[in-house]
């Protein structure tokens, strides 16, 4: 149910998982911890060669702040 949190798009989440009644999706949605949800892996990169590793591995562009570019991508 994770792909639910992540996605907010309960009729995606029932066709992956071969679902037919909506209303069964719904009480799981309610057994997942939101603890994990927005939780991130951020790392830092100053360096074109170091920005590229960082987007190859998923990572999203987040800001820039005195040179530093911050990435994060979901644990």
């Amino acid at each position: 149910m994770m792909g639910y949190f992540l996605t907010k798009d309960i009729l995606h989440v029932m066709q992956v998982l071969s679902r037919r009644r909506i209303q069964n999706m719904l009480k799981y949605t309610q057994l997942v911890s939101l603890e994990n949800v927005n939780a991130y892996v951020c790392k830092v990169a100053e360096t074109k060669e170091e920005i590229s590793e960082l987007i190859e591995a998923g990572f999203e562009y987040v800001c820039e702040n005195n040179g530093f570019r911050f990435f994060r991508k979901p644990k």
